[in-house]
């Protein structure tokens, strides 16, 4: 299956589910492309081939399951087993073989497994505020891509009154949004 038909039986996919789970907002339906392929795409020209990706709270996938159709390495984390249960449909009818999906907590999963700045990367969309992102990931002092929303820089304002970390911000190509890059952080 080529990469454009991937992203067709992804978003068919994830409309089908969605009428049993909440996956993504409703109104977001109607542009997967978008909202939501096209958006957790962007990452691909700020994301080195050679590292492996762990992304946070994968939820409907994104931006997870489109890196790994876009050919990088991902593990997805999710807490839920129902959204477990569809990244685990998404890799099976995708045949996505470069995607390992893990049903657990973040905090969890980080505790029982080593991971090496430089050969890791946290992504991350619509998981959770930048402080909290950091608790789970500071001690591992890996990079960070994250999909966040306008109110970014009050998110590191607050970051900021625990950690230290050098940040670069980069407008969403598909909204009004950022891509926040992380590094160094302590």
């Amino acid at each position: 299956m080529k990469i454009e038909e991937k992203f067709i039986e992804y978003e068919k996919l994830l409309k089908e589910w969605s009428t049993k789970i909440n996956l993504v907002a409703p109104s977001t339906l109607t542009d997967i492309q978008n909202r939501h392929i096209k958006d957790s795409a962007q990452l691909a020209k700020y994301i080195p081939k050679d590292v492996k990706i762990i992304d946070l709270g994968s939820g409907a996938g994104f931006p997870g399951v489109v890196l790994a159709i876009l050919g990088w390495n991902v593990t997805c984390i999710e807490s839920i087993g129902k959204k477990t249960k569809f990244l685990f449909e998404l890799k099976q009818k995708l045949d996505l073989k470069n995607l390992t999906i893990i049903n657990d907590r973040i905090e969890n999963f980080l505790s029982k497994t080593l991971v090496n700045a430089g050969e890791f990367i946290f992504t991350a969309r619509a998981f959770a505020p930048l402080i909290k992102i950091f608790d789970y990931t500071h001690k591992t002092n890996c990079r960070l891509f994250l999909l966040k929303g306008r109110e970014i820089e009050t998110e590191i304002t607050t970051a900021k009154t625990r950690y230290k970390f050098y940040y670069e911000l980069y407008k969403s190509e598909t909204g009004d949004g950022y891509i926040v890059y992380v590094y160094n952080l302590k």
